[in-house]
């Protein structure tokens, strides 16, 4: 069985909870980081050996209370990676928590993107 990732987010970084046999992947905080790759990279690489085995169901929830662009672009690959799980006939959810419009319009535009079914969801910061 796959190795969990668990990280303590600060003020730039997100918190990390990626559970492989759960299938319950949650990134949530702020993402904005001086070194984007490094801190991505690891976890693109996790969600690829993940989707060789995955759980029964996969939820990806989103909790982020802003990001920069250099973010939005691993985010696009997480969800085309999880995308491709959908396609291949698995139960994948997305959870996109905001707390504000223009959170919620950035969640609408990755939904346009990616096959994934997205569940849109309020939260206070």
């Amino acid at each position: 069985m796959q190795e969990n990732i668990e990280i303590k987010g600060n003020l730039n970084m997100p918190d990390v909870s990626f559970n492989a046999s759960t299938g319950k992947l949650v990134i949530k905080g702020r993402s904005i980081l001086e070194n984007t790759t490094r801190f991505y990279k690891p976890l693109l690489d996790w969600i690829d050996k993940y989707c060789e085995e995955p759980a029964e169901n996969t939820e990806l929830h989103l909790k982020l209370e802003y990001f920069n662009t250099s973010t939005s672009k691993y985010l696009l690959s997480i969800f085309e990676k999880i995308d491709e799980l959908y396609n291949g006939g698995d139960d994948v959810i997305l959870y996109w928590y905001s707390s504000d419009e223009d959170m919620e319009d950035l969640g609408k535009d990755y939904e346009d993107i990616v096959s994934i079914p997205f569940v849109f969801k309020e939260f206070s910061v």
